[in-house]
C-alpha cells in the first residue's frame, strides 16, 4: 500500500504525500525530483543527476518493483542487491537516496541501517544521509526548510506526524553479535521494509543470519541493499556473488575508474606503483574481491585450483593413509573425519557436536579399518576422552596439541606448522572435494602479526568474533600434516627396460 489519505495530513500535505506515491516503484524518478539537479546557486548547480552505475541500479530496483506490484506482493517476492566498488564511487550517496526514497514513498515504512563499525556508521553513512536531507526540499526537519514530512535526528529518520513515529521510521543500529535483537525484530507485515548494509565485507554472518529473520513476512515489500569494498574473500558478503547463494542477490562490481566523482590522476599512480592485477588495485579500484586478504594465510587461487581437482590414483595410491579427526568445541560446530592419502584429501564423516567419547571412537574404530588407515591423528583440544576410547578398543591413536611446539623454526606453535604444511600441499598440486565449507574454512583464517616474524594463525574465538564459523573441516586436513606416517603401501614396481612391441628375436 502506498502513501495515501490515511496519515490525514493538511490539504498542502496531502497532495505532496500523493504526488510522492507516484514514485513508489520508481526511485530513479524520486531522486531527479527530490533535488534541485542543475539549480544556480545550489550545491548541485554542476550536476544533472546520478552518475550511470547508481542511475542503473536505482532504475533496477524500480523494474523488479513493478514487477512485484503487478504480481502482486508474496512470498519470496525479496529484492536483494550487493554492490563491490572501489573507493570513491558514491556509494554512501546512493545509500542516502535508497533511505529517503523508500521512507518517503510508502506509508509506515520500516528499516535498519548498519555498518562495518559504529564510527563509519557515525561518521560517514548517517552523516551523507543528513547532508541528502538537508538537500531534499520536501522532506523538512532538521534544517527546519521544506514542508516537514519527516525528521532526522543522529539515530533515525522517521515521520514528523506523532501517530506514525514509531512505525514510519528508518534506524541506524551498529552491530553487536552478542544482541542481535535489532536485527530479529524488523518486522513490518504488509508494508514495505528495507535493510541496508554499508562496508558489509566486514559485517559478521552472524548478524546476516539473523537479520535473515525479517525476510519472512508474508505479502510485504522486501529490500536488502549490501554495499562495500571487497576487502575481504570470505564472509557472507563475498558470498552474494560467488557463493552458493548468489543466484539470489543481484551483484555488481563497480570500477572506479569508470565512475565521474573519482580521481583518476590518484588511480593512474596506484595502477604505475602495484599494478592492476594486484589485490590493493583490485579491492581500491576495480571493485574485485583480492586474490588473498591483507592477513589471509591461504589464498583464493590455491584452493581454487585444489577444489574438485582431479588426480589419476596412480597419483596418490602408494602413499600413506592419514585418518585424521576435528573434535567439536562447542555450539553448532561439527566434528570432522577426514582421509588424506597423498595429494588427495576427503571428507569420511560430519558429525553434530558429540560428547559421548565412545560412540564417536567406535565410528572411527570402524573407518580405520574400512580404510585400512597408517595413522590416526586427533586434535587434543576435545580428543582426549575419544582416544581413550580407542585405548578400550584397542587402538593407537595419536593426539595432537595445536598449541604444542613445532618442529619449524618459522611457526609459533604446531597448528601454524601444520596451516604452512597444508597450504604448500595445495600448492603442490593437492586435491579436495568440492564442499562449500571446507573451501571457506580454508581462506578464512588470518595471521596473527608477531615480532618475531613466525606465523601465528588466529584463534578460532577470534575467528567468530569476525562472523566467521570455527575452521574445523580445514583444521580436520591440517591435521593429517602432523607427523610422518610410513606407509603399508609402495609404488608399483617400474619395469628395468622400456615396454615396446619389438622383439629382438622375432624374425621376418
Amino acid at each position: 500500500m502506498a502513501m495515501g489519505q490515511e496519515a490525514r495530513y493538511p490539504n498542502p500535505l496531502v497532495e505532496l504525500a500523493s504526488e510522492l506515491a507516484k514514485y513508489v516503484c520508481d526511485p530513479y524518478g524520486w531522486v531527479l525530483y527530490a533535488f534541485p539537479w542543475g539549480e544556480p546557486g545550489s550545491e548541485l548547480a554542476s550536476y544533472s543527476g546520478p552518475d550511470k552505475w547508481q542511475e542503473d541500479i536505482l532504475k533496477d530496483i524500480g523494474r523488479r518493483l513493478s514487477q512485484v506490484s503487478r504480481d502482486g506482493a508474496r512470498d519470496g517476492a525479496i529484492i536483494r542487491e550487493a554492490t563491490a566498488s572501489g573507493h570513491g564511487v558514491g556509494k554512501s550517496t546512493l545509500v542516502a537516496w535508497l533511505i529517503l526514497w523508500a521512507v518517503s514513498t510508502f506509508e509506515n515504512t520500516r528499516g535498519v541501517v548498519t555498518a562495518n563499525t559504529d564510527k563509519q556508521l557515525r561518521t560517514k553513512t548517517w552523516p551523507e544521509l543528513t547532508k541528502w536531507f538537508r538537500l531534499c526540499w520536501f522532506a523538512g526537519g532538521m534544517s527546519g526548510a521544506g514542508c516537514g514530512l519527516f525528521e532526522a535526528t543522529s539515530a533515525a529518520i522517521y515521520s514528523s506526524d506523532p501517530r506514525h513515529q514509531k512505525t514510519w521510521r528508518i534506524d541506524q543500529v551498529p552491530w553487536n553479535e552478542r544482541n542481535t535483537e535489532a536485527f530479529a525484530g524488523l518486522h513490518n507485515k504488509g508494508k514495505r521494509i528495507l535493510l541496508v548494509f554499508d562496508e558489509a565485507s566486514a559485517i559478521p554472518d552472524v548478524i546476516w543470519e539473523v537479520s535473515e529473520g525479517a525476510l519472512t513476512d508474508e505479502g510485504t515489500e522486501i529490500m536488502w541493499c549490501v554495499f562495500g569494498n571487497p576487502t575481504r574473500n570470505s564472509g557472507r558478503f563475498k558470498d552474494c556473488f560467488t557463493g552458493p547463494h548468489a543466484g539470489r542477490w543481484n551483484s555488481r562490481q563497480i570500477d572506479s575508474r569508470t565512475c565521474s566523482l573519482t580521481n583518476k590522476e590518484q588511480i593512474d599512480q596506484w595502477a604505475d606503483d602495484y599494478g592492476e592485477d594486484s589485490d590493493f588495485f583490485k579491492v581500491r579500484v576495480r571493485g574485485v574481491f583480492p586474490s588473498r586478504s591483507a592477513k589471509q594465510f591461504i589464498s583464493v587461487a590455491d584452493v581454487d585450483a585444489a577444489f574438485g581437482r582431479h588426480l589419476r590414483s596412480d597419483q596418490y595410491d602408494f602413499a600413506s593413509k592419514i585418518l585424521s579427526v576435528d573434535p567439536a568445541w562447542e555450539g553448532d560446530d561439527e566434528l570432522v573425519i577426514g582421509l588424506r592419502q597423498g595429494l588427495a584429501f576427503s571428507i569420511l564423516r560430519v558429525v553434530p557436536k558429540n560428547d559421548n567419547d565412545m560412540e564417536i571412537a567406535n565410528i572411527i574404530a570402524r573407518l580405520e579399518d574400512e580404510e585400512k588407515a597408517d595413522a590416526v591423528f586427533i586434535d587434543a583440544g576435545y580428543g582426549t576422552g575419544i582416544v581413550s576410547g580407542g585405548r578400550t578398543l584397542g587402538r593407537n591413536w595419536q593426539l595432537v596439541w595445536f598449541a604444542g611446539a613445532s618442529l619449524d623454526s618459522g611457526c609459533a606453535n604446531k597448528r601454524a606448522e601444520m596451516w604452512k604444511l597444508m597450504r604448500d600441499w595445495l600448492k603442490a598440486g593437492g586435491a579436495i572435494p568440492k564442499d562449500s565449507t571446507l573451501y571457506n574454512d580454508l581462506i578464512g583464517p588470518e595471521t596473527v602479526a608477531r615480532v618475531d616474524g613466525k606465523i601465528q594463525m588466529e584463534p578460532k574465538d577470534a575467528m567468530k568474533k569476525r562472523g566467521l564459523r570455527s575452521p574445523n573441516r580445514a583444521d580436520c586436513l591440517a591435521i593429517s600434516f602432523a607427523y610422518p606416517v610410513s606407509s603399508s603401501r609402495s609404488r608399483p614396481p617400474r619395469p628395468a627396460f622400456a615396454l615396446t612391441e619389438y622383439d629382438p628375436l622375432e624374425r621376418e
